[in-house]
């Protein structure tokens, strides 16, 4: 069903733009640093959906065009990236991964009046900004801690521990999970960590102390590997859990395959655990020789999204494309049918349980 749907409603047709040539996306997403691993998936899973839209005619009898720039996941390299994207005549930006990377190209998007539609960073803060032309297409931080906290008690936690690395993300996962911590179970106690650093044992003795039973990391997988082996080094056996950002094969690598084994996840669709997307596996594997990974999906849809909002529009004005933007409903998307709410977000979150199993993350519980 959602390969079919994919180009539907994207046929070449009357534009009433006076533009000419291809139409410029843009994204943002980290291809150096810590996060880098994501990078190319992101890149290569919205290149796919420019090529199959334009290989059926474009949108509005033009060609949809990609360009990418490094964000490192890091605030100052996204700003200048985004400078750079709207000095190029970026008509729709269709990145975001970090979070803390993406809050700083709110205004300066808005201000040139480019939509952005974000198909992985999902911090409350930037729904908070109430951008018009920000609109997210993952779950929200908000509906990842619902999650969490739905599993939490499904596996009989009583005394959860919270850990982040002080990022926007990071942060906003914790602190939300923290307040939905007021019953059982109960919240045993909270670390902040440096990221980027190599030893966290100190915050690892510090959480044990508190004696939990279920530990939950809201931060990326690079430090998200080390503290997993050093908790399970520091004799911890109980359960561990991460928050989607986290959600790469990387964390295994890193924490090891013995320590990483029966890690959970908090975490929208990926690839494999997608029912019925063989076949658009088969075509990324073809296309870019490499299997697709976290947030290949989303970004794929998030052109999908940016064309047909340029097809209602019969434009790329920003003002027009932001209406067609708020006015689509049913859209088939990897996650569902697409209607945003309100505050451009999604209705559901569609998170669902991962967990390390033989050293791969496969679905766990899809929470339904």
């Amino acid at each position: 069903m959602v390969l079919s749907a994919c180009g539907n409603g994207l046929a070449s047709g009357g534009s009433k733009s006076s533009d000419s040539g291809p139409i410029v996306l843009g994204m943002l997403t980290p291809l150096s640093g810590s996060s880098s691993a994501i990078g190319p998936y992101m890149k290569n899973g919205a290149q796919l959906a420019i090529d199959e839209i334009n290989d059926k005619g474009g949108v509005n009898g033009r060609k949809l065009q990609l360009k990418v720039e490094d964000d490192a996941c890091d605030a100052k390299s996204a700003a200048a990236g985004a400078n750079k994207l709207v000095t190029e005549g970026v008509k729709i930006s269709v990145g975001g991964y970090c979070s803390g990377a993406t809050l700083p190209t709110l205004p300066i998007f808005e201000k040139a009046n480019v939509p952005m539609i974000i198909p992985a960073a999902n911090s409350t803060e930037l729904v908070k900004q109430h951008k018009k032309n920000v609109f997210l297409i993952n779950g929200t931080g908000t509906q990842q801690a619902d999650a969490a906290l739905k599993f939490m008690k499904k596996q009989g936690a009583t005394k959860v521990a919270l850990m982040d690395d002080n990022t926007s993300y990071s942060k906003d996962i914790a602190d939300t999970t923290a307040k939905l911590l007021t019953g059982s179970p109960a919240l045993a106690g909270r670390q902040s960590v440096t990221a980027g650093e190599s030893d966290y044992s100190a915050n690892v003795n510090a959480v044990l102390k508190t004696n939990p039973d279920f530990i939950y990391w809201t931060g990326y997988y690079q430090e998200g590997g080390l503290i997993i082996r050093q908790l399970r080094q520091a004799g911890y056996k109980g359960s561990v859990m991460v928050a989607d950002g986290s959600v790469d094969q990387k964390l295994v690598d890193i924490a090891g395959a013995a320590n990483a084994e029966g890690v959970f996840a908090t975490m929208t669709q990926t690839p494999d655990t997608l029912s019925g997307a063989d076949g658009w596996i088969a075509n990324y594997k073809a296309k870019f020789g490499a299997d697709p990974g976290p947030y290949s999906t989303q970004s794929y849809d998030a052109v999908r999204v940016a064309a047909e909002a340029i097809k209602k529009a019969g434009s790329t004005d920003g003002t027009a494309v932001i209406k067609a933007l708020e006015g689509v409903d049913g859209l088939q998307l990897f996650s569902g049918p697409l209607k945003f709410t309100a505050d451009h977000t999604l209705s559901s979150g569609g998170f669902q349980i991962l967990v390390v199993q033989n050293g791969k993350i496969v679905l766990k519980d899809s929470l339904q």
